[in-house]
């Protein structure tokens, strides 16, 4: 098992924002959901926009590009164009520091329609 990656402080990304960082030389966006904190691929997995550059809402994040949704705890597709879920990654907090672990994981990438 891959040891955790320090990527931010907690005061850094306040509830309801998130952060681009690096790990492991993937880009990843970290979200803070209600103080809980959750890590995403920074790339749509369907034209490789930058989720970072897009917009959360609630426990969604919205891509720029072509308005696809991900869950932030599952990589789940909630939403068209994409199909397959993005990556997430195990993420602790130690005392005031924010850890990701290099260690993707991938949901299955069926859409949920509403």
């Amino acid at each position: 098992m891959s040891e955790y990656v320090r990527v931010a402080r907690t005061d850094e990304i306040a509830p309801g924002t998130m952060k681009r960082v690096e790990v492991a030389g993937r880009a990843v966006v970290v979200v803070n959901v209600g103080g809980e904190f959750f890590a995403i691929d920074d790339t749509c997995t369907h034209e490789e926009a930058s989720l970072s550059r897009g917009t959360l809402t609630g426990e969604v994040v919205v891509c720029p590009k072509h308005g696809a949704r991900f869950h932030v705890k599952t990589g789940r597709v909630l939403a068209l164009p994409a199909v397959r879920s993005a990556a997430v990654y195990p993420v602790r907090v130690d005392g005031d520091e924010v850890l990701v672990s290099p260690e993707a994981q991938r949901t299955a990438g069926v859409p949920h329609r509403r």
